[in-house]
């Protein structure tokens, strides 16, 4: 049994992660501004993951931490706030991991990274299907601070801090968020700017615990996403229309994925098992 510190435990993809971490035997504390959900059965926190102070006493004789306290999109908050915000919980992250020996730091990084799907000038993929070699394009506020995240996390790894996962991933999703969240986009262009990614929480939870199981070396970036897209057309049409004449390096068949995780397949052992095409349909 492992002890793992769990920024923003109480959100979409934290208490998922929290959860599963606590199914695979670990001691799970969690840190979040917000309550946890009802039926919680990790210890909680109330504070701010921005406060060195806090996460590093939270931090002390813990295993990993696992960092994914943060503003999620650039949209509905001034640039200035989702940059200070971000960037002060990460510091706080990597410094308390730092000083407290922590030996393994997980981030939640995002496929933003590219540039979607919050661009102003428009990204075109340079290849398709996206993997870890493909050029970073980050714009907006959110995805420079992501990036800016994993580059604090390879400072720390470079100094001997500890070993690191950061995880790109795309728009996170449950049974019961999909048709109301995604079903709308479905309809208008902009879909392509998400390249019509998603992961499913449970997924995305099972990356994590391995994350934090699996002998790791350095510092793994890795993408993770759903095997399939969220459209129901093959996604070569897809491309055709939204990105013609893009190199595709790998096949991509049927609707699959235009995101290739075949790396974290390999050190991670992540394969998703959950497709929107087995949720159920939410009556409003």
């Amino acid at each position: 049994m492992s002890r793992i510190l769990v920024t923003g435990s109480s959100g979409l993809l934290g208490r998922h992660v929290a959860s599963n971490l606590m199914e695979g035997g670990h001691a799970v504390t969690g840190l979040d501004v917000s309550a946890p959900p009802e039926g919680a059965c990790w210890s909680h926190v109330t504070g701010e993951a921005g406060e060195l102070a806090v996460v590093a006493q939270l931090a002390k004789g813990m295993d990993a931490l696992v960092h994914i306290a943060a503003i999620p999109r650039p949209t509905g908050r001034a640039a200035a706030d989702v940059f200070r915000i971000n960037m002060a919980a990460m510091y706080a992250a990597v410094e308390a991991a730092r000083l407290c020996d922590v030996r393994r730091f997980v981030y939640a990084s995002s496929f933003s990274v590219l540039g979607f799907p919050f661009f102003e000038t428009p990204v075109v993929p340079v290849y398709l299907p996206i993997n870890e070699a493909h050029p970073i394009g980050a714009q907006d506020v959110y995805a420079t601070t992501k990036w800016l995240g994993e580059e604090l996390v390879e400072s720390m790894v470079r100094r001997g801090a500890f070993s690191a996962v950061s995880l790109r991933m795309p728009w996170i999703q449950t049974p019961e968020t999909f048709h109301a969240a995604i079903g709308p986009r479905r309809l208008h262009a902009d879909a392509a700017r998400d390249l019509w990614a998603y992961l499913d929480a449970r997924d995305a939870a099972a990356a994590f615990v391995a994350a934090v199981e699996r002998p790791v070396t350095g510092h793994a970036r890795l993408f993770i996403s759903a095997a399939d897209s969220y459209m129901d057309c093959p996604s070569a049409d897809l491309i055709e229309r939204a990105y013609p004449g893009t190199p595709i390096r790998k096949p991509i068949d049927g609707s699959a994925a235009l995101i290739d995780t075949s790396a974290a397949q390999l050190q991670l052992g992540f394969a998703p098992r959950h497709s929107w095409r087995d949720y159920p349909v939410f009556e409003n």
